[in-house]
Formats: C-alpha cells, structure tokens, sequence
C-alpha cells in the first residue's frame, strides 16, 4: 500500500527539482540565447550590407558574438549572489548566460566564412529563423507559455533588430 504522505513529498521535491533547474540552468540559456541570437542581428547585416563582404561581415559578427557573451557573463555573475533568489552560484549563472550567448550570436555568423555574399545571406536567414524557432520552443516547453505567441513575440523582436541592420548597413 503506498503512502500519500510520502508521495506527496515526492512530487514536491520533483517540483523544487524542477524549479531549480529553470532557476539555475533553463532561465540564464535561454536569456543568453536571446541575446545572443537577437542583439548580434544588426551588426552582423548592417556590416554584411554595408561592405558586402562576407569576410567583413564574419568578423564583425564574430566580435559581436564574443563581446555580447563577455558582457551578459559579467552582467549575470554580478546581478546577484543567488542566495536570496535561489538562481545558484553568480559565476556557474554568469558561465550559462556567457556560454549560450556566444552560441546564439555565432550560429547566422558562421555562413559568412562562405565567400559568396547572397548564399551567406540566405543560409544566414534560414539560420536566424531556425534559431527563434528553437526559442520560442524553450519558451513553450519550460514556461508553459503558447507556442504560436512565443514564437510570434520573439520573431518580431529578431525582425525589429533585423530591419535596423539592414536599414543601417544599406545608408
């Protein structure tokens, strides 16, 4: 015969279990996936549109991938101690959120090692859209938020950034 007591402190520790893997783990990816994937838009294709270069581009998307993960470690590490928030150790935060940011921001980058400039840009766009998609999955499966509305908000969001990219790098 099983025991409720006992089950119901299961299923709360599964809960708290839960909770502190989208606190500690879940919540700094996919804030560093955003970032990461969202913020490094415009200066990648503006720099793509201005010197059509795919080299430019690349190297300027690569630093733009590299100083947003320095920057969202640093920011996440010291935002808090997470003792009070229960979000865990600043440095292991600040390594999730720099680590994904980095992710996020070199993935579209990656197609302008390709010397022609309209294939880089295709496969840079299937690249972006593939990844708000995987976002607005994260969104979906973690924090139970609709699908459709997810994946909506946080392609109007790549596509704001997106458009000032290329309404900068085409002046």
């Amino acid at each position: 015969m099983s025991n409720p007591v006992l089950e119901v402190e299961k299923a709360l520790h599964v809960e708290d279990v839960d909770r502190a893997f989208l606190l500690k783990v879940v919540q700094p990816s996919l804030v560093g996936l955003i970032d990461g994937s969202i913020s490094t838009l415009a200066p990648l294709f503006a720099a793509a549109f201005a010197s059509n270069s795919p080299h430019i581009a690349f190297l300027v998307g690569t630093a733009a991938a590299i100083g947003a993960a320095i920057s969202m470690a640093f920011a996440e590490g010291l935002s808090d101690t997470g003792e009070h928030t229960g979000r865990g150790h600043p440095a292991i935060r600040g390594s999730i959120v720099g680590f994904a940011t980095f992710i996020g921001g070199i993935f579209h980058t990656l197609p302008f090692l390709l010397s022609d400039l309209t294939t880089a840009l295709y496969l840079a766009y299937l690249i972006v859209g593939l990844e708000l998609i995987a976002i607005g999955y994260i969104r979906y499966r973690y924090f139970k938020l609709g699908f459709w509305s997810s994946i909506a908000q946080v392609v109007f969001g790549g596509a704001l950034v997106f458009m000032t990219g290329i309404f900068i790098g085409s002046a």
